[in-house]
């Protein structure tokens, strides 16, 4: 299960609906085994497509020194899709190089609505987890969950 601060989970639709056409992608950093997101990162994509996001190589080696300086990981890795809903393609799929990691796909396809959903990507073996959204996150009482 994906236990999520509001704040974040508010932050990660609004970069989906601000990137909208194209697809918005970041990262949420956080502790190294804690299973905490607390650090919101949004990425540029790169590629600039409604279809399609890559995160600048440099921007990720950026994110990825920083991260092992804070002792954090990737906690999140997050984005939308603009057109279809919010679960992972095949390139999705093949691309998810992270166990540990949450991936969240945010679907702008209707501007009324607000799909969230959250995976997890092993071995090219997708599940889907439960998303709890709470007021704040207590740092104390979170811990992995598989």
């Amino acid at each position: 299960m994906l236990v999520i601060d509001k704040s974040i989970y508010d932050a990660i639709v609004a970069h989906a609906r601000r990137d909208h056409p194209d697809e918005a992608c970041g990262v949420v950093a956080g502790p190294v085994g804690s299973d905490r997101p607390v650090r919101f990162v949004p990425m540029t994509n790169a590629a600039r497509s409604p279809t399609f996001y890559e995160f600048d190589s440099a921007d990720l080696l950026r994110l990825y020194r920083e991260m092992d300086e804070r002792g954090e990981e990737p906690v999140i890795i997050y984005h939308s899709h603009t057109a279809t809903e919010a679960y992972p393609s095949r390139t999705d799929v093949s691309y998810a190089s992270e166990p540990n990691a949450h991936y969240v796909l945010v679907s702008t396809r209707d501007p009324d609505t607000v799909e969230f959903r959250s995976f997890r990507i092993v071995d090219g073996s997708v599940t889907e987890e439960e998303v709890r959204v709470v007021p704040a996150l207590d740092i104390n009482s979170e811990t992995r969950n598989s």
